[in-house]
């Protein structure tokens, strides 16, 4: 079964790809150009179903969310539902209205920082990129709601993250997540070889202990990638635990978190894009709660033995050291999904 013993069950929502930007990196290849946009009514089943099947959180992406207008409704209805809400955007129109319809129903702001004001601005194709959003982040602090940094980590940045912590810490952040760059969408066609390498994340590994020891409860530090013994350790943490044969009688955050739904409505596990042989479904097909219910009795099994798979192949080596198991499984999904020769674990 998955993690146990976790607090937050997490369901991101894609609701848009539309963006004011189109960042190198963009793993949904989103843009001004772009206008598809989910209903909200479907957003709003999906949310209740969600809070049902035992998810405890909701984190709206996009695309920009802030250019989704139903946004602040389905943040509270995600509230009323008793879930913990969360939107990570670019920061750059976090203006006074649009911050007071966030105020009282949104826990988290996650604002994408991507180094120093030049590389940001780089890697968002646009020069005022940083500016703009470092100029909106007084009427964050001003409205009480709690904001934190995600930090793109390439094979060329590590030595910007220092300066990133100082500026998060600087702007009374909460939080600053270090997220390594994934091959994937724009950043496969823009950035190649920029993914970072297994001795570029375990310096950025070291570096993150060394902050921590420095800032201690100041600032709360998150690296998205984990050791690989740590991994083998714990199965449970890639939902490689026990052998499950009553996955129908489980609520579906068990077997599954995050959960994302797209901007066309396709729900997949663990993050965008994951491979569709594994989907859960179209919201446009039926609602969440049907969906997953057709999933525990089909799909899940098959997911539940890439898991075994991966965690099969982690424990079969020590390099590189640090893995993000997300994608680990994102790639053998693929593998599996075009045919190539898969070992499943026995």
């Amino acid at each position: 079964m998955g993690p146990t013993g976790e607090v937050r069950r997490v369901i991101q929502i894609h609701p848009t790809r539309r963006c004011n930007l189109r960042c190198r990196h963009c793993y949904s290849l989103s843009g001004p150009e772009e206008r598809d946009q989910l209903d909200p009514g479907l957003l709003r089943g999906a949310i209740t179903d969600a809070a049902l099947e035992g998810y405890t959180a909701v984190s709206f992406s996009g695309g920009e969310p802030l250019l989704y207008r139903p946004l602040s409704d389905l943040l509270r209805h995600a509230h009323d539902c008793g879930l913990q809400t969360a939107i990570t955007t670019n920061g750059m129109l976090l203006d006074e209205r649009r911050l007071a319809a966030l105020q009282g129903i949104t826990d988290l702001i996650a604002i994408s920082l991507d180094g120093v004001p030049e590389s940001h601005n780089q890697m968002r194709g646009s020069d005022q990129a940083f500016d703009t959003m470092a100029r909106r982040l007084a009427g964050v602090r001003q409205a009480e709601i709690p904001f934190g940094f995600i930090f793109t980590l390439t094979q060329f940045n590590l030595h910007e993250l220092e300066w990133v912590a100082a500026f998060a810490l600087e702007q009374d952040a909460v939080l600053l997540q270090v997220h390594p760059l994934e091959d994937v969408g724009r950043a496969e066609m823009l950035l190649p070889g920029a993914q970072p390498d297994g001795i570029e994340s375990s310096y950025a590994s070291l570096e993150m202990t060394r902050l921590h020891g420095e800032l201690g409860t100041r600032l709360h530090l998150h690296f998205d990638l984990a050791h690989r013994k740590s991994l083998c350790a714990n199965p449970e943490r890639i939902y490689a635990g026990m052998r499950l044969t009553n996955a129908a009688g489980r609520k579906l955050a068990e077997l599954v978190s995050p959960l994302v739904i797209e901007a066309d409505g396709c729900i997949v596990p663990l993050q965008y894009g994951f491979a569709r042989a594994f989907a859960l479904g179209n919201l446009h097909e039926a609602p969440l709660a049907e969906l997953g219910m057709r999933w525990r009795g089909d799909a899940f099994h098959r997911f539940h033995e890439l898991c075994h798979h991966v965690f099969a192949t982690l424990a079969d080596g020590d390099d590189p050291p640090f893995v993000n198991c997300f994608v680990f499984k994102h790639r053998t999904a693929n593998e599996m999904t075009m045919g190539v020769p898969v070992l499943v674990s026995p």
